[in-house]
C-alpha cells in the first residue's frame, strides 16, 4: 500500500511557484487529493465560523467581501480536480470523486444556507439606503443574498438538513451519471473489411485508424460515438445498416440495462429536484431555477422555444421531402430515418450548393483555425498568445498560451486541450482553473477549452468540418469571457453570470468562423497553402441556412422535453422513456429526426447546471445575432468602437452587471428575435399569388 503524502509533501498543499499559475501536475497523484480536500474545506470551514460569528455588526468587508475572500485554498485545488476529472480521469480518481462530490457539494450548500451569514447578508443589504455601495459591490451582495434564499437559508432548521440531504445525494448521482456515460462512450464501431469502409473519406478513415490505436487495437478501425468521429460517418457512410449501428450506440448511451443505465439516477434525480423545489416555496423545479435567469419564468421560456417550433417543423418538413426524393432517386428508402438524415442531406447539399466536404475541410486544419482564434482576438480586443512548451501540463495533448495585452502584460494563461482520447468526456467545454480577480491583489485567470476533435495520421495536418470551427470558435468565446474579465470580486468573475445570459460571448464569437476577411487570411490549403478560392467562399456563405430545420427541430426538442420534464410538479417513479417518447409524440416531433440529446446521456441536464436550461442556447442567440448586427451596421467585423463596447461591457463586466443592462450598455437598446429568425432561415417568405 502506497503511503500517504505528510502535509509538506502534498504538492497541493505547496506553494505553487509556475509563473503562469500552473500546478505542479507531474508531482501531482489522485491519492493527494483527499487529505488536501480535508485541509482546504478544513480551513474554510474556520474562515466561515469567523465571518459568521464575529461581534461587530455586519459591513460589507467584514461579512460579504470577506466570504468572497474565503475559501482560497478550497479555490485552488478543486478545479485542478474537476479538470483531471473531466479531461484525464483515471478508475482511481473515478473512485475518488464519487467520494468527494458528495462531500464538496455539501460543504457549498452548507455556507450558502447558514442561517448565521443570511442574516447579515439580509442585514447589509437593507441598510444599503443608508450606507450606499459600490456598483460592483451592491452586485456581489445581491448575488450573495440571493445564493442564501435559493440554499433554504431562511427555513427553519429541519427544511434545511433535508435540503443538505438532497443536495449531497444529488451530488451524488450527477457524479455517477458523467461516469456511467463515460464508460458507454467506450463502446466503439468497428469497422472490419473494405465494404465496412464504402464513403467515408480519407481524413474519416485516418481518424478510426488513430482511435483503434487508442484503444489498444492498432490494427483495426474505430468509429467512436465522439460527435467528430460519428457524425462524420452517419454523414458518408453507405453503409445503411453500420449508420444504423452506430446511431443506435450514440443515441443509446445510458439507456442499456446493466451497471451504466442511467435510467434509475435520472428518476431519482428528478424526485429530489421535485422535492427540493416544494422546500423552497416553488411549484416545480422549473419555477426555482428560472428565478436566477434573464428569462425569469417558465413562460417566458416556452414563449421563445414556441417562436422556432413550428416553423422549424414546417421547415424540417420541407427539407425531408428533398431528401426522400434524392434518397428514391438513387435506390434508397422510400421514408428516411433518423440515420439517413445526415448521409442524404450531404447528397442534396453537394448538389444545390457544389459543397463536398473533401474540398471543404483541407483549408480548415486545426493550426489554420488556431491562428485564426489568436488573430481575431488581437483585432478585436489586442491579445497576443505566446505558446509556452516549457509549462507544465497534465496530458501530452494539451498546449499552453501566455495571453498578453495590448501593453505587453501578462493577462492571464490559457490552455487548449483538442483531442479525443479514453479517460475523456466527450464533448466540447471551457473550464477556468483560477478565476480572474482583485479583492486579494491581482489574481490572473487560467482558462482551459477542452474539444474532442479527431486525430489524422501520424504526422498529417488534423482537418475540421464547419461543425467542428464552430465549436472551436463558441469554445474560444466562452475561454476569452474568463480570461477578459476584469472584475475585484471572485463570485463575480468571467462566465460567472446568469445561465441564460453566458452563452452569448461563445455565440457571438461563433459569427467570425465564417467572416470573409477572416477566411480569406486563414482558410488556407493543407497541402498548398493557397487561400480558399472567392467562389468556395461564396458557396459556403451561402449555405449557411441549409439543414437548419433539422437543426433547430432537434435543438429545440430537447430544450422542450427539459422544461416540460422540470415543470412537473411531482416526477413520481417516472418512467423517462416512455415520458420522452410521449412529450414528443404531443409535440409533433418528425420521425426522421433525433433530439440532440435523449434524457439516459443528457449531461447538461443530469451531470450539469443546464436543468430547465438548455433553453439558454437559444435564450442566447437572439442576443447574439442582434449583438452581431452592431459590427455589420458598422461596416466592419472589427469595428474598433464596436469591439471596445463588446469588450468594456460583455466580456470584461462577468456578472458585476445585471445581463440585460450589460447588453443594453453594448448594442443601445434590447434584444430583437427577427436576426435569430433570419439567421436560422425560419422566418416565412411571402408566397406567390
Amino acid at each position: 500500500m502506497k503511503r500517504e503524502a505528510s502535509e509538506t509533501e502534498n504538492p497541493l498543499l505547496q506553494p505553487w511557484t509556475d509563473e503562469l499559475g500552473l500546478p505542479p501536475f507531474a508531482a501531482i497523484e489522485p491519492g493527494h487529493f483527499e487529505p488536501a480536500f480535508d485541509a482546504a474545506l478544513a480551513e474554510q470551514r474556520a474562515e466561515i465560523e469567523r465571518i459568521a460569528t464575529q461581534a461587530g455588526p455586519p459591513t460589507f468587508d467584514n461579512t460579504a467581501a470577506a466570504l468572497d475572500r474565503s475559501g482560497r485554498l478550497l479555490a485552488r485545488i478543486e478545479p485542478v480536480f474537476r479538470s483531471l476529472c473531466n479531461s484525464h480521469t483515471s478508475p482511481e480518481l473515478q473512485a475518488i470523486e464519487r467520494r468527494l462530490a458528495p462531500r464538496l457539494a455539501a460543504h457549498a450548500a452548507s455556507i450558502q444556507r447558514d442561517p448565521r451569514l443570511f442574516a447579515r447578508l439580509d442585514a447589509l443589504l437593507r441598510q444599503r439606503e443608508a450606507a450606499p455601495l459600490q456598483a460592483e459591490q451592491s452586485r456581489l451582495l445581491e448575488r450573495l443574498n440571493l445564493d442564501a434564499r435559493l440554499a433554504g437559508a431562511q427555513l427553519a432548521p429541519a427544511a434545511r438538513q433535508r435540503l443538505g440531504r438532497i443536495v449531497e445525494r444529488q451530488a451524488a448521482l450527477m457524479t455517477q451519471f458523467a461516469q456511467n456515460v463515460l464508460a458507454e462512450e467506450q463502446q466503439c464501431l468497428w469497422l472490419e473489411g473494405e465494404s465496412d469502409l464504402a464513403g467515408l473519406p480519407k481524413s474519416l478513415v485516418d481518424a478510426a485508424r488513430a482511435a483503434a490505436a487508442e484503444h489498444g487495437r492498432p490494427q483495426s478501425l474505430a468509429i467512436t460515438l465522439s460527435r467528430s468521429s460519428v457524425v462524420p460517418f452517419l454523414t458518408f457512410s453507405e453503409r445503411r445498416d453500420l449508420r444504423e449501428r452506430a446511431f443506435k450506440l450514440w443515441k443509446g448511451r445510458g439507456a442499456n440495462a446493466g451497471a451504466y443505465d442511467n435510467r434509475p439516477l435520472v428518476r431519482e434525480l428528478l424526485q429530489l429536484r421535485a422535492e427540493q423545489a416544494r422546500l423552497l416555496g416553488f411549484a416545480s423545479y422549473a419555477d426555482f431555477a428560472l428565478v436566477d435567469r434573464m428569462a425569469g419564468k417558465p413562460a417566458a421560456v416556452f414563449d421563445l422555444l414556441h417562436a422556432v417550433w413550428e416553423p422549424a417543423k414546417r421547415r424540417a418538413a420541407r427539407e425531408q421531402a428533398e431528401l426522400e426524393a434524392i434518397a428514391r432517386e438513387q435506390g434508397g428508402p422510400a421514408t428516411i430515418a433518423p440515420w439517413d438524415w445526415r448521409f442524404y442531406a450531404e447528397r442534396v447539399r453537394r448538389r444545390r450548393y457544389a459543397l463536398d466536404d473533401a474540398e471543404i475541410k483541407p483549408y480548415f486544419s486545426l493550426e489554420n483555425m488556431l491562428a485564426a482564434l489568436a488573430d481575431c482576438a488581437q483585432r478585436l480586443f489586442g491579445l497576443r498568445f505566446v505558446e509556452r512548451p516549457d509549462a507544465p501540463r497534465y496530458h501530452p495533448d494539451v498546449r499552453v498560451f501566455e495571453a498578453l495585452g495590448p501593453s505587453g502584460s501578462r493577462v492571464g494563461t490559457f490552455l487548449f486541450d483538442n483531442f479525443a482520447r479514453p479517460g475523456k468526456r466527450s464533448g466540447a467545454w471551457m473550464n477556468a482553473m483560477r478565476l480572474q480577480s482583485r479583492s486579494r491583489g491581482e489574481v490572473r485567470p487560467v482558462i482551459v477549452n477542452n474539444s474532442n476533435f479527431s486525430r489524422g495520421a501520424p504526422g498529417e495536418p488534423i482537418l475540421l468540418s464547419l461543425d467542428d470551427v464552430r465549436t472551436l470558435f463558441h469554445e474560444f468565446g466562452h475561454g476569452l469571457h474568463g480570461l477578459l474579465s476584469d472584475v475585484t470580486y471572485e463570485r463575480l468573475s468571467g462566465t460567472r453570470v446568469l445561465r441564460d445570459f453566458v452563452e452569448l460571448p461563445s455565440q457571438l464569437f461563433e459569427h467570425w468562423a465564417l467572416e470573409p476577411l477572416v477566411l480569406a487570411r486563414h482558410a488556407r490549403h493543407c497541402a498548398t497553402g493557397e487561400p480558399m478560392p472567392a467562389a468556395l467562399v461564396e458557396r459556403v456563405l451561402r449555405a449557411r441556412e441549409f439543414n437548419q430545420g433539422f437543426e433547430t427541430v432537434g435543438f429545440a426538442s430537447s430544450a422542450l422535453v427539459d422544461m416540460i420534464l422540470h415543470g412537473l410538479a411531482d416526477a413520481g417513479d417516472l418512467d423517462i422513456a416512455a415520458f420522452e417518447r410521449d412529450t414528443l409524440a404531443s409535440l409533433g416531433m418528425p420521425a426522421a429526426i433525433a433530439p440532440y440529446h435523449h434524457l439516459a446521456h443528457f449531461q447538461h441536464l443530469f451531470a450539469g447546471n443546464y436543468a430547465a436550461g438548455y433553453y439558454v442556447y437559444l435564450w442566447a442567440e437572439v442576443l447574439d445575432a442582434d449583438g452581431f448586427g452592431a459590427f455589420v451596421e458598422a461596416g466592419d467585423p472589427f469595428d474598433a468602437s464596436v469591439a471596445d463596447r463588446l469588450l468594456r461591457f460583455i466580456y470584461s463586466r462577468g456578472g458585476s452587471v445585471e445581463p440585460a443592462e450589460a447588453y443594453r450598455a453594448f448594442r443601445g437598446r434590447d434584444a430583437e428575435v427577427g436576426p435569430l429568425l433570419a439567421k436560422r432561415g425560419l422566418i416565412e417568405q411571402p408566397q406567390p399569388a
